[in-house]
């Protein structure tokens, strides 16, 4: 069965990209010209573009152009290719080099969750949900520990200002993840046992950009079953994912 036909969405693609060729807005008329559209029906889809903030308009010049939307949409998917093009050598070294059967993740910081943005993985490594697109809980994962303990608590208490903010989840209270984060910091990188899926660790570091804001973290992830007890495993992979996070940083000039 083939894709159904969407002339409405096709029509907005080639408008967005006229525009995008041209040095300045563009007449109403001429786009329907060069497009090859009713003038009556570019007006209409002119006016929908706009209405949800993907175009401007300038009626002293009765012309249209792309709005800083559309800008910011472009940046930040020309950021987030860059940086997993960036980490994944990062990301494939650390799988290869760990002495446990493991997946390594790139996530960034999306509001309250984690995105993960890349993934590394050798022929050993073990299934986990961290595939690029997932979005977990932040307090909920090693890589979202790492990032909101190196924003530090002003932040953190910004984006969760109450203990129902946290229901639910471990830590459950404001204090208990002030503690928890304030061990991070210390450490240098993060845990998180089971709270994923009840059969897999993590650890996971923070690694910073040129203006010094953190950009992305770097976890491995392995079944806790591989970890001989005492925690050595635990501490030699999170100082692993540290010195992968700041080859990282290097790499964003930071």
């Amino acid at each position: 069965m083939g894709m159904p036909r969407m002339p409405a969405a096709r029509s907005a693609l080639r408008v967005l990209s006229l525009l995008a060729e041209q040095p300045g807005p563009v007449r109403a008329s001429t786009i329907a010209r060069e497009l090859g559209l009713p003038r009556s029906s570019a007006y209409q889809l002119l006016q929908v573009m706009r209405d949800e903030g993907f175009l401007v308009h300038y009626p002293e010049l009765g012309a249209w152009g792309p709005s800083a939307r559309v800008q910011q949409i472009g940046s930040r998917v020309a950021a987030a290719t860059r940086l997993e093009r960036l980490a994944q050598p990062v990301l494939d070294r650390l799988v290869a080099e760990a002495p446990l059967p493991s997946t390594s993740h790139l996530a960034v910081l999306a509001g309250r969750d984690v995105a993960y943005a890349g993934r590394g993985a050798g022929r050993r490594s073990p299934v986990t949900v961290s595939r690029v697109g997932v979005r977990l809980p932040a307090v909920r994962t090693a890589t979202g520990r790492a990032l909101l303990a190196a924003l530090g608590d002003d932040q953190v208490r910004a984006l969760l200002p109450h203990d129902r903010d946290l229901a639910g989840e471990r830590p459950a209270t404001r204090q208990a993840l002030t503690t928890l984060l304030g061990a991070v910091r210390r450490r240098g990188w993060a845990t998180e046992a089971g709270e994923v899926d009840p059969s897999y660790g993590s650890v996971a570091a923070a690694a910073f950009d040129a203006t010094g804001a953190p950009a992305a973290a770097v976890g491995l992830t392995f079944r806790m079953a591989d970890a001989g007890p005492g925690g050595d495993d635990w501490a030699s992979l999170g100082e692993r994912c540290a010195a992968a996070a700041r080859e990282l940083g290097r790499r964003l000039g930071g």
